[in-house]
């Protein structure tokens, strides 16, 4: 699954993809494969990156509520 917001949250943010990766203490190719929605993300993952751009999970994850 594609989560444009990943790549949308780390330009506003100035920040590359080897910093996000960085943080998340991954390789950098795993981060892209994830920014891309060719892996999954695990919940452990999300949760850091909600973390770093300061946002709920919900948004991260382009939730809405009904």
């Amino acid at each position: 699954m594609y989560f444009k917001r990943l790549y949308e949250l780390r330009i506003d943010h100035d920040l590359t993809q080897q910093q996000v990766a960085d943080y998340l203490t991954c390789n950098r190719q795993v981060y892209a494969r994830y920014e891309r929605g060719l892996r999954e993300i695990p919940v452990s993952m999300v949760i850091k990156l909600a973390e770093l751009y300061q946002v709920s999970t919900d948004y991260l994850l382009e939730v809405k509520n009904n």
